[in-house]
C-alpha cells in the first residue's frame, strides 16, 4: 500500500502527450487545451470609445450650459468635432469625438428649457475607455496549454480566432464489471443494483476533455473480462474499470491485466475511500482499476485519472488545485491509518460543512458536495476553524 501522493507521481510519470491536432469550431472547443498562443491581430478597444451612456465634451466646459450638435450611436462613426460650449449624445461603446476628453453619464445631466444640458454632478471622470487599454496588436492573452473555458472562448471570439488548434482527445474505454449490475432503465430485482458507476465516468471524462467510449457491463467471469479488456485496449489509449479489483473471489482484474501485458505500477493506496485502486501501463497507454463503490470510483477519477488525461492533452494548468479552508464545526472519524477523504459543502462564508457521509457506497453524499476534503493520516479529530485541504468539484 502506497501513499496518495506517491500514486500520483507514478500516474504523472507514465503519461505520454498525445501528439495529434486539430481544428475546432469555438462553439466545439470547451474543455479542449488549446496547441498554440491566440495572439491579438486587433488593438481592444479598436478606437477611443464611451463607457457610458452621456454626453461627450470639454471637461472645461462643464461649469456652463452646453449645446448638443450631434448624436452618436453605438456603431457610427462622428461627424462634428467638439469645440467650446457644445456636446454629443453618446452611446455605450460608440466612438468618441474629435476635442472631447470627457463623457458625462446622462444621469448626471438635466435637459434645460432651452434644449441645453447642464452638468449637475460632482467632478467627473474620463469614460473614456482609451485605444488598446485592454490589449494591443501582438499581445497573446491566451498561451498554449489553456484548458478552454467559457470565457476563453469569449476572448478568441473578440480577437478574430474562430477555428483553434487544440490537442486530440484521449479515447477513455469505460468498462464497469459485476454480475450484481443492471442498466438505469431496469429496475433491480433480488440483489442486483443500478450502474451509476458507468454513468459517472461517462460524464467525468466528458468533463476531462476527454472522448467516453462505453462498453456496457461486464460480466463476472474471467473469460469475459479478459475479452473486455483486450478490445478495450485496443480501441482506446486509456481504460477504466470499476470493480473487480479488491481481494473478492472473483476480483480477478489484476492478473488478467498481467496476461494481457499490463505492467502493474501499484494495487493499493493509503486513502479512504479507494483503497483497492489498480494502475497499470501498457506501452503507452494507461488502465485504471477503481474500485466499485461509487463514491470510491468518483473520487479516485478525480485525483489520478482526470489529471492524467488532461497530462496527455499537454494542458499547462494545475492539475490537482486544492484550497486550505477553515472547519465550519468539529470533525472526528473512528479510524486514522489512512488519509481520509470526504464530501463537503463550502458554505457562503469559506467554511467547509462536511456532509453526511456513511462510507465509499453512499453515493447520495455527492448530492450537495462542493468539494472533496482530506483528513490526514493519524488524525482523528479536527477542531472547528482548523484548515483542511479541499479540492472543488
Amino acid at each position: 500500500m502506497i501513499s496518495l501522493d506517491k500514486a500520483i507521481r507514478i500516474v504523472e510519470q507514465s503519461v505520454t502527450a498525445l501528439n495529434g491536432q486539430e481544428h475546432v469550431s469555438l462553439s466545439e472547443s470547451l474543455n479542449r487545451v488549446l496547441r498554440h498562443d491566440v495572439v491579438s491581430d486587433i488593438n481592444m478597444p479598436p478606437f477611443r470609445k464611451t463607457a457610458v451612456d452621456g454626453y461627450a465634451c470639454r471637461a472645461a466646459d462643464l461649469d456652463n450650459p452646453l449645446t448638443v450638435i450631434e448624436v452618436i450611436a453605438a456603431g457610427t462613426i462622428p461627424q462634428r468635432t467638439i469645440a467650446q460650449g457644445t456636446c454629443s449624445k453618446i452611446m455605450t461603446g460608440a466612438p468618441i469625438p474629435n476635442g472631447a476628453d470627457c463623457v458625462i453619464p446622462v444621469e448626471d445631466t438635466e435637459i434645460l428649457s432651452d434644449g441645453t444640458i447642464r452638468f449637475k454632478g460632482s467632478k467627473p471622470k474620463s469614460n473614456i475607455c482609451e485605444l488598446g487599454e485592454d490589449i494591443k496588436i501582438g499581445e497573446s492573452p491566451l498561451s498554449k496549454g489553456t484548458l478552454i473555458k467559457p470565457q476563453h472562448i469569449a476572448i478568441m471570439a473578440a480577437l478574430g480566432c474562430h477555428s483553434p488548434i487544440v490537442s486530440v482527445r484521449p479515447r477513455v474505454s469505460i468498462l464497469p464489471t459485476g454480475d450484481e449490475l443492471v442498466e438505469p432503465t431496469e429496475i433491480p430485482q433480488g440483489s442486483k443494483i443500478r450502474n451509476s458507476n458507468g454513468h459517472q465516468l461517462i460524464a467525468q471524462v466528458i468533463s476531462a476533455g476527454a472522448i467516453p467510449m462505453y462498453h456496457g457491463i461486464v460480466g463476472d467471469t474471467e473469460e469475459v473480462t479478459e475479452k473486455a479488456i483486450a478490445r478495450a485496449l485496443a480501441e482506446s489509449d486509456v481504460v477504466v474499470l470499476t470493480g473487480g479489483v479488491s481481494m473478492g473471489d472473483f476480483d480477478y482484474v489484476p492478473r488478467i491485466m498481467e496476461r494481457l501485458g499490463v505492467k502493474i505500477l501499484f494495487d493499493s493506496i493509503a486513502v479512504q475511500p479507494g483503497k483497492p485502486t489498480t494502475f497499470g501501463v501498457a506501452g503507452n497507454k494507461l488502465i485504471f482499476g477503481l474500485p466499485g463503490n461509487p463514491v470510491s470510483s468518483f473520487v479516485q477519477f478525480e485525483l489520478l485519472v482526470k489529471p492524467a488525461l488532461l497530462m496527455m492533452m499537454q494542458c499547462n494548468e494545475p492539475y490537482a488545485r486544492t484550497y486550505k479552508l477553515p472547519l465550519a464545526i468539529d470533525y472526528s472519524r473512528k479510524r486514522a491509518e489512512r488519509l481520509g477523504l470526504f464530501p463537503v459543502f463550502v458554505n457562503d462564508i469559506g467554511e467547509v460543512e462536511p456532509l453526511e457521509f456513511h462510507g465509499s457506497a453512499h453515493i447520495f453524499s455527492l448530492a450537495k458536495a462542493t468539494g472533496i476534503a482530506a483528513i490526514p493520516l493519524g488524525v482523528k479529530e479536527l477542531k472547528k476553524g482548523e484548515l483542511l485541504d479541499v479540492r472543488p468539484i
